[in-house]
């Protein structure tokens, strides 16, 4: 199997302040690899793994902050065999849509594939769009909150969450897929595969232009704080009570 993992480069949150107005400043935050993104890695790592002879890339689309050395290897030393990076400040802040327009012409230039894995939603936004929005793009099956998969004879089985239940699906290939942080827990990168890393594929280029995109952003600020009640409460009831009145 060829399979492709999306992964996005965010700012990472402990590096994020917040001014007086509530907008949050990130010219000093490091780039990282998401969270949830770092899950799907390990997902299609381990897809890979029981199909022998199986290829994992990996496919981002971020600013030219992105095209980061440590980050990249980052990316290359888990069980990723090549990356394909777009990283232009044309590219930064892109929505769900632009994302996976950019995503996909990756995608075509990783050569044939039979499988796009993406993370359940990106760390900053969380939109959990992205992937559905890819799967649109490329006119194939798309299954979300994927817990686990098995691929063969040209299908792949994949077990979801509901809120209540667990359903499993069969989807030809090709398809994505977004999988929920229960797939896998992210591995950690050796110093041995830290070393490899550093000597696979690593294909980086910029942006032909700046994307459309189909939301428009307002305005993007931290939440107001609000003072706290100090309240202290001997009584259970009277606490869920107050919990319940909040809410």
């Amino acid at each position: 199997m060829n399979i492709l993992v999306a992964c996005k480069i965010v700012p990472d949150d402990q590096d994020v302040k917040v001014a007086g107005d509530g907008s949050l400043d990130f010219s000093r935050a490091h780039k990282v690899v998401s969270t949830y993104d770092l899950n799907a890695i390990e997902a299609a790592a381990q897809i890979a793994a029981a199909n022998e002879g199986s290829t994992v890339k990996a496919i981002s689309v971020g600013p030219k902050k992105a095209d980061d050395s440590k980050t990249k290897k980052n990316i290359l030393a888990r069980g990723v065999d090549e990356l394909f990076l777009a990283a232009d400040d044309a590219l930064d802040g892109l929505d769900a849509f632009a994302t996976a327009g950019e995503l996909a012409k990756l995608a075509a230039k990783a050569g044939d594939w039979d499988l796009i894995v993406t993370g359940d939603g990106s760390a900053d936004l969380y939109a959990k769009q992205t992937g559905v929005q890819l799967a649109a793009k490329l006119g194939v099956p798309f299954v979300s909150g994927v817990v686990s998969a098995e691929a063969a004879d040209g299908k792949l089985v994949a077990k979801r969450l509901l809120e209540s239940e667990e359903e499993t699906v069969e989807v030809p290939l090709p398809a994505v897929v977004s999988v929920a942080p229960e797939f896998a827990e992210p591995r950690i990168a050796g110093m041995k595969d830290i070393l490899a890393a550093g000597k696979k594929p690593m294909n980086v280029e910029g942006a032909e232009g700046a994307p459309a995109a189909a939301v428009e952003e307002v305005s993007v600020k931290a939440p107001a704080e609000v003072d706290r009640k100090k309240e202290i409460f001997d009584d259970v009831d009277a606490f869920a009570a107050a919990v319940k009145a909040a809410l």
